[in-house]
This record gives C-alpha cells, sequence and structure tokens, in this order.
C-alpha cells in the first residue's frame, strides 16, 4: 500500500503511475545500469514530431538522483551518441571517474576552508580583508 501512495503522489522515489502507463504504452526498453536505472525510448525510435528526435527517458531505481547515471548512458541520454551502451561495448575513458552520490545537503559535503561549517581557521590570502576599526 505505501509503494502504491508514493507511485501516486510522488515524482522523487522511481516513477509515478502516469510514468508508467506512458512507458508501457509509448517506451521501449534499451538496457540497464549498474545502479539498475532503466532506459526507455520512443518505439521504433521514432522521431517526436514536436522535437525533430526521438525522446529518451529513465525509470530510477530508487530516488530520482540525475548523478547516478554512468558517463556512457549519459551521452546516449543526451544524444551525443546514437548507439546506447547496452548494444556496445563501452569503457570509460581514464578521466571518467567512478559514480559517488551527490553529498550536498549531508554531513559529508564539501565544504571548503573559511566556511562556516568546516572547522579550522580561514587560510589566509595576498590582499586579505582588513575590517575598519573607528579611530
Amino acid at each position: 500500500m505505501n509503494r502504491l501512495l508514493l507511485e501516486l503522489f510522488t515524482w522523487w522515489n522511481g516513477a509515478t503511475m502516469g510514468t508508467r502507463f506512458h512507458t508501457a504504452r509509448n517506451g521501449e526498453h534499451v538496457g540497464e545500469d549498474e545502479f539498475g536505472n532503466v532506459y526507455y525510448r520512443t518505439k521504433g525510435g521514432a522521431i517526436d514530431p514536436v522535437l525533430g528526435f526521438e525522446r529518451r527517458w529513465v525509470i530510477y531505481n530508487g530516488v530520482a538522483e540525475a548523478s547516478t547515471i554512468p558517463p556512457g548512458w549519459h551521452g546516449w541520454m543526451h544524444h551525443r551518441t546514437d548507439t546506447p551502451p547496452s548494444q556496445e561495448v563501452y569503457e570509460p575513458r581514464p578521466w571518467q571517474l567512478p559514480h559517488r552520490p551527490n553529498m550536498t545537503g549531508t554531513g559529508a559535503a564539501y565544504r571548503p576552508k573559511g566556511s562556516i561549517l568546516a572547522a579550522g581557521p580561514r587560510a589566509a590570502a595576498s590582499a586579505d580583508y582588513v575590517p575598519w576599526q573607528p579611530e
């Protein structure tokens, strides 16, 4: 029952009922990634008359977090390549790092020196700020 309510009323916890209906009616399964995200396109690669290219979408495994899309699938989703990684042997480039979740808003978020949330004093800079002192 809880899963049904989530699908009816939230878009960030996987796919909604409307998305599942649209996908079943108009979608063609293209593949899955190592995170369990499932990728679709319009049936037969049909060109959308409004957009001028085929529609491509993903149904996330769990919370809708765009940073969980691996580099190969990201390229396919953004029409950088026409061949999805499920139909070719994709090797990430050496500079493409493995996925790390977005930590913004958590205790593990990046906090540079000088941030009010970081520990320790701010590093001095050249021509550093000198506060005004009344005479």
